[in-house]
């Protein structure tokens, strides 16, 4: 049996690797044209905090993408590998002056070890009137550790990586793949032609703060989330851009509301400056379609549009496509 996935950013690749552990008999390849660095993935802080916006195609399946994927990230914690695959835990505070359900998180609420309302003494931490706090205990994977850890499990595994560029999926009709798993990002915009999936730009500034242990969140989209690599300050939402080039403007919104939130970051040391187009998509495609071509049928799992959040709940959705893989293979499945 032969499986294609085309894309190697964290959902392609958490992708891969649950299709090898589900048909260990398979070949299995890779076709992308953008790995590592140059993934959307590799921007991202990767604390494991879905927003409250982050939608499957229903409220049962969506919590169940988040429980599996929070499963999925704890048990490599646990092992040895955890800081070669960049996956540890993180305890935070998220500060709100203005809205107590900003501070509120459902899908995660019953799931990470803690999360609880701050005490008045908590909301003193950082500068600020704020009147709503929580604190939390979650996971971050570091993804400039975690991608190459996971293709080097790829390979290891048997598994194949060709660099390549889909301008097309029926083009892939005649290469003897059983089936194709979709997992492009804002690749699949085009690859698609998917009107629903729209760019969110982002900008984070890594900083060298070694001090700085816990996770802060607060108003405006500000961020500060220490990582095995510096320190991710943020951010920023521009809806539907596609500008891929860091902003001096946005640069200095973000240093000023950081630093306003935690003093002892002025003067840190800029790492890198980042930008990264999330691929928003509501709600977030992960379902199976057959293409007619002239060799016939073409099977295809989509696996994409996770917006800000892929980093948090690829193996979610990774474990859902992949059980869609079988639905779709079991009539003619050689294993």
């Amino acid at each position: 049996m032969k499986i294609c996935v085309i894309g190697a950013g964290v959902v392609g690749l958490t992708s891969a690797l649950e299709l090898q552990r589900e048909f260990r008999n398979a070949s299995i390849t890779i076709l992308a044209d953008r790995f590592e660095q140059d993934t959307c993935s590799d921007v991202a802080a990767g604390l494991f905090r879905p927003g409250t916006s982050f939608s499957g195609p229903t409220e049962k399946i969506t919590r169940k993408w988040i429980s599996d994927a929070y499963l999925y990230w704890d048990a490599i914690r646990r092992t040895e590998e955890a800081s070669d695959a960049g996956v540890t835990q993180l305890s935070g505070y998220i500060f709100s002056s203005t809205e107590p359900g900003i501070v509120r998180n459902h899908y995660i609420e019953k799931i990470v070890p803690v999360y609880r309302a701050a005490t008045e003494q908590e909301l003193q931490i950082c500068p600020g009137d704020w009147k709503y706090g929580s604190y939390f205990r979650t996971i971050l994977t570091e993804c400039r550790l975690f991608q190459p850890w996971a293709t080097r499990k790829f390979l290891n595994g048997g598994g194949q990586i060709v660099t390549e560029k889909v301008d097309n999926l029926r083009d892939l009709a005649g290469r003897n793949f059983d089936i194709i798993v979709n997992c492009t990002g804002m690749g699949a915009k085009k690859l698609c032609a998917d009107h629903k999936l729209v760019p969110i730009r982002g900008q984070v500034i890594k900083v060298k703060a070694p001090w700085v242990k816990m996770a802060f969140y607060a108003d405006y989209d500000t961020y500060i989330i220490p990582g095995f690599q510096g320190v991710t300050l943020g951010g920023c939402r521009n809806f539907d851009s596609y500008n891929s080039q860091p902003c001096k403007h946005d640069s200095a919104a973000i240093r000023e509301r950081c630093e306003a939130l935690l003093p002892s970051l002025k003067g840190s040391p800029v790492i890198r400056e980042a930008v990264g187009l999330r691929p928003h998509r509501d709600p977030v495609r992960v379902e199976l379609e057959f293409l007619e071509t002239e060799t016939g049928r073409l099977k295809v799992v989509h696996n994409y549009g996770h917006g800000g959040y892929g980093v948090t709940t690829a193996p979610g959705t990774a474990i859902y496509a992949t059980q869609l893989v079988r639905d779709a293979l079991k009539s003619n499945s050689k294993l």
